[in-house]
């Protein structure tokens, strides 16, 4: 049973992967393929239902980062079934709706890819038994949504959408993780059981009243509460499949999902009681005041979630054990009420062109069937006996006559609770019959007709769902909410009955109410106004791009005052916080260093040195002289790997003399970018300011290195020395702490070294030369040098390999071989160019980098399979005939990616580097040069 649920967690990415590697399949193909993730995932999630019924919490912990409290924990309990039976349930329906939904224009494998992927992102927060992971998978499911609302990126009010939506939940993630941390420092855990059985701890801290605050901004912010609910009706430029899917039963929910996950070590107090209870019921009535002015039929329907998310979040707040009863059952319900409303309002779009109710009118006409499965939705959505919402609506009257705290309390819960049923009725009565009653449609572009007969499947099992729930809720839905809500409240689980008729009761008398006050309202409403002629304006959106316009400016300034293209000044800057970082700790804590005696350097040592000072000094008087210079600050370079080989650490000076001829060659080649003529000379005291500076840094970073050479014996070095043999099978404990011991940064490391080459190669691809940059005549051909060069390459190539292959063991290792194979291609493309060496080579430096990386991240991933962490070593002796005896680690596999991006990185760089190509302008090509109009640095026309 425990390797389920990582199965289960891994089929969408799985086949997002699928999807994706077969961009040329058909719609249907794709379709297929992505359609397999639910249902296997609902396979799975059947195979472990009896045991999730009979109240057993079914765990797979696999250790991760403990050090930290992180460990790769999933736990599937009632609350957890529930809400990964829904978004697998729905997105099975969602993924077959689509296939109809989309156009030929659309790209189906990249909706799928992101739909598979937000998938998998929600199932990772719902089964995260772990509060570091859930957070991560929180994030995901925002990065997804954005991906998923702004799909058609053609469209403005998409992107805007998507936007809008990142930043607001983006934020609420932040403030959710600072709320996360606090939890997990007041309880000393983020294991999901201890902080749920830690609830008397955590709110008897002093800081729960931070970290509350701080999760409720992440629960409000992703749940579109009071005042973040704007962002949601702008959401609603997605696809209606996305809407369909992440409005009704995912997204949005992932915030009431949190709180009723949390709610054991969150509630319970008067804090959370108001807190929680008020902004439910502020977003219950101002959501639903809203959509009975909305037009577009999906902008009233995002109203109409906001409002049930605020009675949700509202039944959640009043923390008796019926009201969170009642709230998990919401959760079912509008799921279903809404996912069917959602699609029944894409099918309108998709066969009407319009989702506009003004020109919409007298569609049960043309489109009787789909018109019938709506208007059974919408009843439900408005609370109507013997369908599901009003059962839990039912229950929501009868929490809101027993609400606790002060008399007022219960007065306002029971009025807001009227109120919302009223509204409920009145903005689901015009969804009705704006749309499918009425003299109507006009102003169309086609004849409307029913969409195809699978388009309507998803709409119909979700309606039938609303119907059987409504009749018969004891025999369809009890034993699910039975077990969520018991998972929430454990032993204090109340007694309940789901029957749809409890007599004649002061709830009943509220329903009816709320039936007749809301047709009332919306028919003289009709009279009164024109609804059609409502103008909607929203605050919230107004107020964002106010403060998005207003953060953009700001940076701008910022931006201009400290990058505002000068080298130095950005230099500086990053000195002086340099060594204001660093001279904080000293300054706080005044200490004299402990140093012990230097030992003696003999001659040769003094020597060196003397020369590295000379030709550290030297650039200042020759700095106008940029070869010179360049070279003077080479040969710094060049001491400095002498004085490693002079204090025997031959890994270090080959790296540092590798690293320098290639740093050599990228400065000179550098050149091509500098002016031809120097900048005027700075003043006096700029100079001194600078000397100043330099001589702090230089000083503070030597007496760091002092300290850190002269530490005792007895440190970290002992330990990598003793271990590297016997635990990593390799007597080079350099390599073996690059590989193994510190293998994840290594990896972290050359990913970054392969984002700068690919940051270089962005950059410099379109680069073009000025015109009076270019020499005339042909390029100058160096015969002898040439041939040099290519005979070099094979030497160079067995030298790369021979020090890639010993570097477990010896001096060498995949960094070094990767530049020393850099070395000699580079001087062929000094000597005959670009274009001849790439025409014969052929490398392509790009994918050379992707795949170091992908085969670095899979060699250390493969020590996973076998139940130890990433990038654990092993060892086997191979007996090969001829040769002997071969020793050989599976660090080898991580490092040959290591050797790949080293010199893909190097080699693109380079490349670019030296490649500076003509104008594309034939007047830049002739030499002809408009100073009004030629861009100084390229040459290029404006």
């Amino acid at each position: 049973m425990l390797p389920s649920l990582p199965l289960l967690l891994a089929l969408p990415f799985l086949m997002a992967v699928a999807v994706a590697a077969f961009p040329r399949s058909s719609r249907s193909t794709a379709a297929w393929l992505a359609a397999l993730a639910p249902l296997g995932g609902l396979a799975i999630l059947g195979w472990l239902t009896p045991a999730v019924m009979d109240g057993q919490v079914v765990r797979t912990l696999v250790p991760w980062l403990p050090q930290i409290g992180l460990d790769f924990v999933l736990r599937l309990d009632g609350l957890a079934w529930m809400f990964a039976g829904m978004v697998l349930g729905i997105g099975a329906l969602v993924v077959l709706y689509a296939r109809y939904y989309l156009s030929s224009q659309d790209n189906a494998h990249r909706f799928y890819c992101y739909l598979l992927l937000f998938m998998g992102a929600m199932l990772g927060m719902v089964i995260s038994g772990n509060l570091l992971l859930l957070m991560i998978f929180w994030e995901m499911t925002s990065i997804s949504s954005f991906l998923l609302i702004g799909f058609w990126s053609h469209r403005k009010d998409a992107r805007e959408g998507a936007r809008m939506a990142l930043v607001i939940t983006g934020g609420g993630g932040l403030a959710l993780l600072g709320g996360v941390l606090l939890i997990g420092r007041i309880v000393g855990s983020f294991d999901l059981d201890v902080v749920l059985a830690a609830g008397e701890q955590i709110r008897a801290s002093a800081l729960y009243p931070y970290a509350l605050f701080l999760v409720l901004a992440g629960i409000f912010t992703k749940s579109a509460q009071f005042p973040f609910h704007f962002w949601l009706p702008h959401a609603m430029a997605a696809p209606t499949p996305v809407s369909a899917y992440l409005h009704s039963a995912t997204m949005v929910k992932a915030g009431v999902f949190l709180l009723a996950r949390l709610h054991p070590a969150l509630a319970g107090s008067d804090l959370f009681f108001y807190t929680v209870s008020g902004i439910g019921a502020l977003t219950l009535l101002i959501g639903a005041w809203n959509a009975i002015f909305q037009h577009d039929l999906k902008g009233l329907l995002a109203y109409s979630t906001i409002s049930h998310l605020g009675l949700i979040t509202l039944l959640f707040g009043l923390s008796t054990p019926m009201a969170v009863v009642a709230g998990v059952f919401h959760i079912l319900n509008h799921a279903t009420f809404k996912a069917s409303l959602f699609m029944a309002a894409g099918i309108i779009d998709h066969e009407t062109g319009t989702r506009d109710m003004r020109k919409l009118g007298g569609l049960r006409r043309l489109m009787p069937f789909t018109s019938a499965l709506a208007i059974i939705a919408s009843l439900a959505m408005a609370g109507i006996p013997l369908l599901n919402g009003f059962l839990s609506k039912e229950m929501l009257f009868a929490e809101a006559l027993t609400a606790g705290g002060p008399g007022t309390m219960r007065t306002a819960v029971s009025i807001a609770a009227l109120l919302a049923g009223v509204f409920g009725v009145a903005y689901s009565l015009r969804f009705v019959h704006d749309t499918f009653f009425g003299p109507g449609p006009h102003d169309l572009d086609r004849v409307p007709h029913e969409p195809p007969r699978w388009m309507k499947v998803p709409v119909e099992i979700l309606v039938v769902i609303c119907v059987a729930v409504g009749i018969a809720p004891a025999l369809t839905v009890a034993p699910v909410l039975h077990a969520a809500a018991g998972s929430i409240l454990g032993s204090a689980m109340p007694e309940y009955s789901l029957s749809v008729w409890h007599g004649f009761n002061l709830p009943l008398a509220m329903s009816a109410i709320g039936v007749v006050g809301g047709v009332a309202l919306y028919f003289g409403l009709r009279k009164l106004i024109n609804l059609h002629g409502v103008q909607n304006t929203t605050t919230g959106r107004n107020v964002f791009h106010a403060q998005l316009d207003t953060i953009s400016a700001l940076a701008m300034r910022l931006t201009n005052g400290i990058a505002n293209g000068s080298l130095q000044r950005m230099l500086l800057g990053l000195v002086l916080v340099a060594i204001t970082v660093a001279a904080a700790p000293y300054i706080a804590n005044p200490a004299s260093p402990n140093w012990t005696r230097p030992q003696p350097i003999p001659l040769l040592g003094w020597a060196l040195w003397l020369v590295m000072m000379a030709c550290a000094v030297a650039p200042l008087r020759v700095y106008k002289q940029r070869l010179l210079a360049v070279l003077l600050v080479g040969g710094v370079g060049l001491m400095v790997s002498l004085t490693f080989v002079f204090l025997s650490a031959p890994d270090l000076a080959l790296t540092q003399l590798l690293v320098e001829m290639v740093t050599l060659v990228l400065m000179l080649l550098g050149m091509n970018y500098l002016p031809a003529q120097s900048g005027p000379e700075r003043p006096r005291w700029r100079k001194r300011r600078d000397a100043v500076i330099a001589i702090l840094a230089g000083s503070g970073l030597g007496a760091l290195a002092y300290s850190a050479m002269t530490l005792p014996p007895n440190t970290m070095a002992g330990e990598m020395l003793a271990r590297a043999l016997p635990e990593a099978y390799g007597q080079n404990v350099v390599n073996v702490i690059l590989v193994d011991f510190r293998g994840f940064d290594t990896f972290g490391e050359i990913t970054v070294f392969g984002i700068a080459a690919l940051v270089v190669h962005a950059l410099l691809r379109r680069t073009r030369m000025a015109p009076e940059q270019i020499m005339p005549g042909p390029p100058i051909k160096l015969p002898v040098p040439a041939d040099l060069a290519q005979i070099m390459f094979p030497l160079t190539l067995t030298v790369s390999i021979f020090l890639f292959l010993r570097g477990h063991n010896a001096p060498g290792g995949g960094f070094i071989a990767g530049l020393v194979l850099a070395v000699p291609l580079l001087i062929q493309y000094v000597i005959q160019g670009t274009a001849s060496v790439e025409s014969r080579f052929g490398f392509d430096y790009i994918r050379c980098i992707g795949m170091g990386l992908l085969i670095a991240l899979l060699s250390g991933s493969a020590s996973m399979l076998f139940g130890v962490p990433f990038l654990t070593s092993g060892h086997v002796d191979l007996h090969l005939p001829l040769i002997g005896e071969v020793p050989l680690a599976s660090a080898i596999g991580f490092d040959i990616g290591v050797y790949l991006v080293v010199f893909g990185g190097a080699m693109l760089m380079l490349s670019m580097m030296g490649t500076v190509k003509p104008s594309r302008t034939r007047t830049a090509r002739r030499g002809e040069i408009d100073l009004q109009r030629r861009s100084a640095r390229t040459g290029e026309m404006h």
